[in-house]
């Protein structure tokens, strides 16, 4: 399929996810305490044959500070199955993200993530890790596939960055293989970024502006958003942070301190 196909598509798409979008207002106001559980973790709907061949892993991750979502978030989810059938699906709230670092990085490591204090800056930093030890495609909550992710992640890719309007790298959508030397550069500068302690917002400290400072341009894939993953079409920001009183981390980061200092030694 050409492009054109599939910005076809992924017109269609969100035309769909936008009227689910607007229903679901009415849907929450009649049902306003309804939730439904995201799965820790669901088995691929089809072994592909050549699932075992590819080099980025057939996983899809994704987190959020909980699994019990709205009808929008969990619409977004179920597409993401849809487009993603031969696909492991593992999904990671809070306290789980804390665990898994613990359980699988150097002390260094963890206690860098574990002076973090806005859930986004801790998913930012979590997505490289999990990504870096296992492989497979991370994807915000709120993003989805707009074309086949197998067709999207090829088997013979090691990694993909999507790119934005604008032509920046984004990290709503990430693809790599295990043991990635790009990813392990962007660790360490995430790193460098909390021991310093310097005033970053959060898109600096941890997000998109690590991955555009430390990816070189001329040596990694990338795709167009537009081809790839698209954000907000399902969902929006009342319906992803209707459980949670802070608010979403752009407000959240000016309220407290996105690193925690460290306590001054007498």
């Amino acid at each position: 399929m050409n492009n054109f196909g599939v910005l076809a598509f992924a017109r269609m798409v969100k035309l769909l996810a936008n009227v689910t979008k607007l229903a679901s207002y009415g849907f929450h106001f009649l049902f306003p305490n309804k939730r439904f559980t995201i799965p820790e973790r669901a088995a691929p709907w089809w072994r592909s044959k050549r699932a075992a061949e590819a080099k980025v892993p057939r996983i899809l991750w994704q987190t959020n500070f909980t699994d019990k979502a709205t009808l929008p978030v969990y619409l977004n989810y179920l597409f993401n199955r849809l487009m993603a059938p031969s696909f492991e699906y593992r999904f990671v709230i809070t306290e789980a993200r804390a665990a898994f670092i613990e359980q699988n990085y150097p002390a260094d490591i963890f206690e860098a993530y574990s002076r973090l204090q806005v859930g986004a800056a801790q998913a930012d930093f979590w997505r490289v890790l999990v990504l870096q030890r296992h492989g497979g495609v991370y994807m915000d909550i709120d993003g989805h596939a707009v074309w086949p992710l197998a067709r999207i992640v090829k088997p013979e890719m090691e990694e993909l960055f999507v790119t934005t309007k604008r032509g920046d790298i984004s990290n709503y959508f990430i693809a790599s293989k295990p043991d990635n030397p790009h990813l392990h550069g962007i660790i360490e500068a995430i790193c460098a970024n909390i021991e310093s302690e310097a005033d970053k917002n959060i898109f600096e400290l941890t997000g998109p502006g690590v991955f555009n400072k430390m990816l070189p341009r001329d040596e990694i894939p990338t795709a167009s958003y537009r081809y790839t993953c698209n954000q907000g079409n399902f969902t929006n920001e009342y319906f992803q942070y209707m459980d949670k009183p802070q608010g979403k981390w752009t407000r959240e980061q000016h309220k407290i301190d996105v690193v925690r200092k460290r306590e001054a030694v007498e």
